[in-house]
């Protein structure tokens, strides 16, 4: 069939479909018409129509060439048979020969044993599969791209039947909650820390679509050509009036955001719908569903967080076809104080809102690496993800409690709830204070143990913490994070470029940079990888860089470029064993040695260490002191080794304390190993932010504590109110003891009154 012939078929049927639409009868009379008038369009025998319901069943409620008496009696699950397949992938499949395929499942009831063809679409809205269509015939037929295309524009009108609630009702599809005006507690993953107490707005920026079927296909192309160009126009208004932070890498995100409004594959997509016969409303609509569904079905969180983005470019878009707002950000329409609840958003649509308002974010899904994660940190707004079916539990004026820090949140909390917030918001409020007055003073303990206190930073945004927090340095860079914000590979001048803005901000403070932890839970949608049974002992980090040297080349020379007449360290991540970093430096030497060949000027210092996070180092330790210039403890990763627990599994991630007697006593052997090799060591993982922890740590002998900029006053607070040797004297008292001590240090701290 001809792409022309196509179209004009796919919006002859549309046309006739919508006078069924809009006439008499009931839900179930019209989906009877539908599949009779589909099946002799699209010259097939036979046209049915399976809808989706509770418990994840599909069932046959129409259809024009199978045995009549098995509509509403043929179910099949998710996955289960062809059709199962398509609802289960959301996507279309076209077979010649059906019953050859092995998720072919033979229903007798129906008759469709004499069928040899098949070609199915899924039924979706708003990205949920709602049902599957299907047409067979008796011959092995060949179904072309256009009739597929064809039939999944059609799916979008029963799409409109299966979501109206008169087939199945809405209720049978979601679960119970109960009294949805009790208080409600929900636990999500944190985002973005802190803490707020605000009234609930429901950001729900849903085109209503009045009009599916076109009616002139010109005027509606010409529309859709006009609704871009404004769309693209605001957006430009609203990226150069925001008035966040005017550096960080947010702004590489809004403008990734500018530049995927112009993508010219998806306004295409738009448009060969239209030309398929759907108005510019639904025709956005349709490709939006369509991909939505599609993506969903990646593993890579960073693909899932540019479906996000899409999501937005399409509401803007259908707004502006329809002429209607799609958020309340009208000031007039905001509580004083409110707290933003969404099932997802992209970066854009939060500065949509009035910030001096927008105390919290809830979002149903969202990672931390997500575009608006980023913005809503250079913005200081807590931000709670991954809160299940938070939308259905959540009315519009509800009070929320957003706790960023325990990645909580509660639903019309109870006066004793809510008043313990306000005064946790008060005391974190007076900490703020209380830090900032101390700033630039030394994080040294009462009796005159200097501690040295070093920020972890993977962001430009997040440099200007070195000043507000009084921090000495950056302990660790984490360079994979300007990769993951990329569609591609960047280049070693934008590299360099970034490594140099680092250094420049930090000024005399030293940089320790964290050569590429990609692979994991850190992927990048522009390189291929394998799926893993267990990604975090997999195929990545040092073992990704050694095995494509090309890419640890790059990054050193970008890193040397960067830090031409300065001080450069250099840090390894996972190094398993001594041959890996040998491996590693002499990547390194190379680039030193390119850069000398070529009459360049070098670093004025270069220093080469290793992140020690897995425990076959430990056996290893003297041999690679002599080797290395620097050691940094990574105790994110060395204790989920130690204990085989995934720290991404809810079930066992805070099964193990990292103040148990097996953590403390590797990290004292790590601390004194380091002395007596007279090697510079420090910590940066999680356990230093922790007050408490890193007390534990002073204890042991570090000297060198890095953390996330939240946590920097809190923990130089603990360090000034603690006397180094009563806490010495303290742990000794402990040797033999059995369990975390995460009790007993906390009766240290309380009768000593240490701040933590």
């Amino acid at each position: 069939m001809e792409p022309g012939a196509a179209a004009a078929g796919s919006r002859r049927v549309l046309r006739r479909l919508r006078d069924v639409m809009a006439g008499s009868g009931t839900a179930q009379q019209k989906l009877d018409t539908i599949v009779r008038i589909i099946a002799a369009d699209m010259v097939a025998e036979v046209c049915s129509c399976y809808i989706r319901r509770a418990g994840d069943l599909l069932e046959l409620f129409a259809t024009e060439g199978l045995r009549p008496e098995a509509v509403h009696r043929t179910r099949l699950r998710v996955g289960e048979g062809l059709v199962g397949v398509i609802a289960a992938t959301a996507r279309p499949l076209a077979l010649a020969e059906a019953q050859s395929h092995p998720d072919f499942a033979y229903r007798p009831e129906t008759g469709e044993e004499v069928y040899h063809s098949l070609m199915g679409v899924p039924i979706l809205r708003g990205g949920r599969v709602l049902g599957v269509l299907v047409v067979q015939n008796r011959t092995q037929r060949h179904y072309s791209e256009d009739e597929i295309e064809a039939l999944q524009t059609i799916a979008m009108v029963l799409a409109e039947i299966a979501a109206s609630g008169d087939l199945v009702s809405p209720a049978e599809q979601q679960p119970g909650e109960g009294n949805v005006t009790l208080p409600t507690r929900l636990e999500g993953i944190r985002l973005n820390t802190g803490l707020a107490i605000g009234q609930a707005v429901l950001h729900q920026p849903r085109v209503t679509i009045r009009r599916i079927v076109a009616e002139d296909v010109g005027a509606e192309l010409e529309r859709l050509r006009n609704a871009i160009a404004a769309m693209q126009s605001a957006i430009d208004e609203l990226l150069a009036q925001t008035d966040i932070p005017d550096s960080g890498e947010h702004l590489d995100v809004l403008e990734t955001y500018r530049m995927f409004a112009a993508d010219r594959g998806w306004l295409q997509r738009i448009a060969d719908a239209v030309r398929g016969g759907l108005t510019a409303e639904a025709a956005v609509q349709r490709v939006l569903d369509d991909t939505r569904a599609r993506l969903l079905q990646a593993t890579d969180p960073y693909i899932k967080e540019r479906l996000t983005d899409l999501e937005d470019l399409a509401n803007r878009l259908q707004s502006h076809l329809t002429g209607k707002p799609i958020t309340a950000a009208r000031a007039s329409e905001l509580p004083d104080e409110f707290v933003l609840i969404a099932r997802n958003m992209g970066p854009a649509e939060l500065l949509d809102y009035d910030r001096r308002r927008l105390k919290g974010l809830v979002l149903e899904e969202g990672s931390p690496g997500a575009h608006v994660a980023v913005v809503a940190r250079a913005l200081d707004i807590p931000v709670v993800g991954r809160v299940k079916d938070v939308l259905l539990r959540v009315e519009a004026g509800d009070v929320v409690v957003v706790d960023g820090d325990d990645a909580i949140v509660v639903l019309r909390p109870g006066e004793d709830l809510l008043q313990a917030a306000q005064a946790r918001i008060r005391i974190r409020q007076g900490q703020r204070e209380q830090y900032a007055a101390f700033k630039d003073l030394p994080a040294e303990t009462k009796d005159g143990v200097r501690i040295e206190l070093n920020l972890n930073a993977g962001l430009l945004i997040d440099l200007p913490y070195l000043d507000e927090a009084g921090a000495e340095g950056i302990g660790l860079f984490r360079t994979e994070l300007q990769f993951m914000l990329r569609e591609d590979f960047p280049t070693v001048a934008q590299q360099a470029m970034l490594y140099r803005r680092v250094l420049d901000q930090a000024g005399d403070r030293p940089v320790t940079f964290r050569t590429l932890d990609i692979g994991g839970d850190k992927l990048l949608p522009y390189m291929e990888g394998e799926r893993e049974e267990n990604p975090a002992m997999g195929w990545r980090a040092v073992r990704i860089a050694l095995d494509r040297p090309a890419l640890l080349r790059q990054q050193l020379r970008a890193f040397i470029r960067a830090a031409t007449g300065r001080r450069l360290r250099v840090m390894f991540p996972l190094i398993a064993e001594i041959a890996e970093f040998e491996a590693a430096r002499e990547v390194l030497e190379l680039e030193l040695a390119r850069v000398r060949k070529r009459g360049g000027v070098l670093p004025t210092m270069i220093e080469a260490g290793v992140m020690l996070e897995v425990p076959s180092l430990l056996w290893e330790l003297p041999e690679l002191l002599k080797r290395v210039d620097f050691i940094s403890v990574g105790t994110n990763d060395l204790v989920q080794f130690l204990f085989a627990a995934d720290r991404g599994n809810a079930r066992v991630a805070e099964r193990y304390d990292y103040l148990s007697p097996a953590v403390l006593r590797v990290l004292a052997d790590i601390a004194r190993a380091c002395a007596a090799a007279a090697k510079p060591f420090a910590l940066c993982g999680e356990m230093a932010g922790d007050p408490l922890g890193a007390m534990a740590l002073i204890g042991l002998g570090y000297r060198n504590l890095s953390m996330a900029p939240r946590s920097l006053g809190r923990v130089k607070a603990m360090v000034r109110s603690l006397d180094y040797r009563s806490l010495c004297d303290f742990l000794a008292t402990l040797s033999g003891h059995t369990g975390s001590l995460r009790g007993s240090l906390h009766d240290f701290a309380q009768d000593h009154g240490v701040a933590i």
